[in-house]
């Protein structure tokens, strides 16, 4: 592809991801007032991070690049879920 090809999202396209923003962000507040416990944080982080992909996916147009750059975007994320997932088990095992 050239530098010069404009990909273009329909406003029906940004519509729907907003909405699906705001119920995800819905779900988080009704969860949040849920006492789940140890799985709270876990839940939180866990549509955080699908609220992130929708606006990776669609308003910084990650849709349209090409694989390599979609890799290179998913070591620092795994490298972050690690160290996350490393911080909960090191707190609860203590």
């Amino acid at each position: 592809m050239n530098e010069q090809d404009n990909h273009i999202v329909t406003t029906k396209t940004f519509a729907a991801v907003w909405i699906a923003l705001l119920m995800l962000t819905a779900i988080t507040v009704s969860v949040a007032k849920m006492h789940l416990g140890a799985f709270s944080a876990f839940t939180a982080i866990a549509i955080a991070s699908a609220k992130a992909g929708l606006v990776l996916w669609y308003f910084m147009h990650l849709k349209y690049e090409k694989r390599l750059l979609k890799f290179l975007l998913l070591v620092p994320i795994l490298t972050l879920a690690v160290i996350i997932g490393l911080t909960f088990v090191d707190v609860w095992y203590r």
